[in-house]
């Protein structure tokens, strides 16, 4: 662990520094950092609420370093986890409905039903990249909330549909309102915490998507078992789109728009959490404008399209599985209300794949491609079952199925990628973008390889699953082997190993290790921000910067 002092400008390349191996352990707590701008008049004034800061050093101490990031997570993780959950029940809970009545009282017939699931993703790829640029130049707390309050009314509109027409039509709009979601979270999470604390971070709201494929298991198992005039289905639709109406007023109210906005910090608490994202994480993300060299950089860098064929790659299996699920476990055998059971140990599964290999991959720095290509490992033995199982018992099958379950984990840890890979905002925000053109083109596809005629084994559509998942797989190691190969290069160019742990290059030269035990105290006590460091530099351009693989 060390900060040695080089040349003044942090992107300069003649710089000459010390660094741990980026393969080592690191932690996710929150390193001691200084105050960049407070000074010791300031600091005497300092209220019981303030950190507790050394007057001659004018640093903050570790517990209190803890307390602010618990602080943190207790008030932003909760809100994103309970947008993403409800997010996927929103979206999903029309596979859940198709088995009680939804098709029938709509007319769907042949592939109807295909459409009206992959209608939602030309909604979703329409509204991504303006999306994307609206989130990084408006208050993002605020439209958050706003696309979530249309959101919910989108959703309990769909309960006075009653023809193909009228489906096609809402989870169009649904696609729209829910395309804010994902890159808003990305955002949000790169604003507020470090490279080494985002895979965590990330896995932690992104598996609101498996306990909302639970809530929603069990809630159309309850509803199922209503018998009157308005029909379950449309009882799904009346109670999730009030339920996420409500989770908007609650974004609106709780989830602040930035570090500098956040109302359970004092202003020392809210510089500390400013400057421990320039040295340990991405940089600062307000007051950003949008740069088109930035966009253009991400457009010729090839890990950009690189990530973008493994998202891709993945995707396509999960608009399949993703709506069809519970026609194919009926399939196996099972009722109506038995088939929203069956999805409950699929979620539980993707649960602690979702929040294990976030986990990991916060912790190691190296693995996360790796853990790509493990996650995709199971789905491709569990298609494979699936796709023989006129030859193979239905338990076997069913076994097959849940090995599905993995991978879904492989998505937020190529988001992991591009929150703590992408230096620069409107780099990121246009890589957050193309991310999720590959995962609308991959849900739109999915569902067209369910051919009804197939139907209930749908052999094609596992079979088209094993390969896209083996492709995955590979590319997932080709891409932890080109950013290998750039850090080398980098290493070689500059000089200095670097760090897959910091922002690259702050206070006039300083390269900040943050390691476990100490958090990187010794190191980064000695880094005093300047005013340089606040800009908005890609990875490209900022010395000392290592990609974490």
């Amino acid at each position: 662990m060390t900060a040695s002092v080089a040349q003044p400008d942090r992107h300069t390349h003649t710089q000459d520094e010390n660094f741990i191996d980026e393969n080592e352990s690191v932690n996710s707590q929150t390193p001691l950092l200084m105050f960049a701008g407070a000074d010791l008049a300031d600091l005497a004034d300092a209220g019981p609420s303030d950190p507790v800061v050394d007057p001659e050093t004018n640093l903050i101490d570790d517990e209190t370093a803890r307390r602010i990031v618990r602080r943190i997570d207790w008030h932003v993780m909760p809100l994103l986890f309970l947008t993403y959950m409800f997010n996927f029940m929103d979206k999903t809970i029309l596979s859940s409905a198709s088995v009680f009545g939804l098709r029938e009282d709509n007319h769907l017939v042949g592939d109807d039903y295909a459409w009206v699931s992959s209608v939602f993703y030309f909604g979703y790829l329409l509204w991504t990249y303006p999306t994307s640029l609206l989130i990084a130049r408006l208050p993002v707390g605020r439209y958050l909330a706003a696309n979530t309050l249309f959101w919910g009314t989108v959703v309990a509109l769909t309960a006075a549909c009653s023809s193909f027409g009228g489906l096609v039509t809402v989870r169009f709009l649904l696609g729209v309102a829910e395309a804010t979601v994902s890159p808003a979270l990305m955002f949000i999470t790169s604003t507020w915490y470090t490279r080494d604390e985002i895979p965590t971070r990330t896995g932690i709201w992104f598996a609101g998507n498996s306990v909302g494929g639970i809530a929603s298991s069990l809630l159309a198992y309850g509803i199922g078992h209503i018998h009157d005039h308005v029909g379950p289905w449309r009882w799904m639709f009346i109670i999730l789109g009030i339920l996420t109406f409500v989770l908007g007023l609650c974004l609106f109210f709780l989830l602040p728009d930035s570090i500098s906005s956040a109302a359970f910090l004092s202003p020392k608490e809210k510089q500390w959490a400013v400057d421990r994202v320039v040295i340990a994480g991405l940089g600062r993300t307000e007051h950003t404008v949008w740069r088109w060299p930035q966009m253009r950089e991400c457009l010729i860098d090839p890990k950009s399209w690189l990530i973008w064929s493994i998202a891709l790659l993945c995707q396509i299996p999960n608009g399949g599985t993703q709506n069809f699920a519970n026609l194919v476990i009926k399939s196996f055998g099972f009722t109506s209300l038995q088939s929203t059971l069956i999805n409950i140990p699929y979620s539980l599964i993707s649960i602690i794949a979702i929040s294990g290999t976030g986990w990991i991959a916060g912790r190691f720095r190296s693995l996360n491609c790796v853990l790509v290509a493990l996650v995709v490992l199971p789905p491709i033995v569990g298609s494979a079952l699936i796709s023989s199982r006129a030859s193979i018992p239905h338990g076997v099958s069913l076994f097959g199925y849940f090995l599905l379950s993995t991978g879904p984990s492989a998505l937020p840890l190529l988001l992991s990628l591009v929150q703590s890979n992408f230096r620069g905002v409107t780099k990121k925000m246009t890589m957050t973008a193309l991310l999720f053109v590959a995962y609308c083109a991959g849900n739109i596809a999915g569902p067209q390889l369910f051919i009804s005629t197939e139907a209930p084994t749908y052999g094609t559509a596992f079979r088209a699953i094993l390969v896209c998942y083996a492709l995955a797989a590979g590319l997932s190691l080709v891409l932890r082997g080109y950013l290998q190969l750039t850090n080398e290069r980098r290493r070689r160019r500059e000089g200095i190993e670097g760090s897959a742990g910091a922002s690259g290059a702050v206070g006039g030269g300083k390269v900040v290790e943050v390691n476990r035990g100490r958090q990187g105290v010794e190191a980064i006590n000695e880094v005093r921000l300047r005013p340089e460091d606040y800009e908005d530099v890609t990875d490209w351009n900022t010395f000392g910067f290592r990609y974490r693989l």
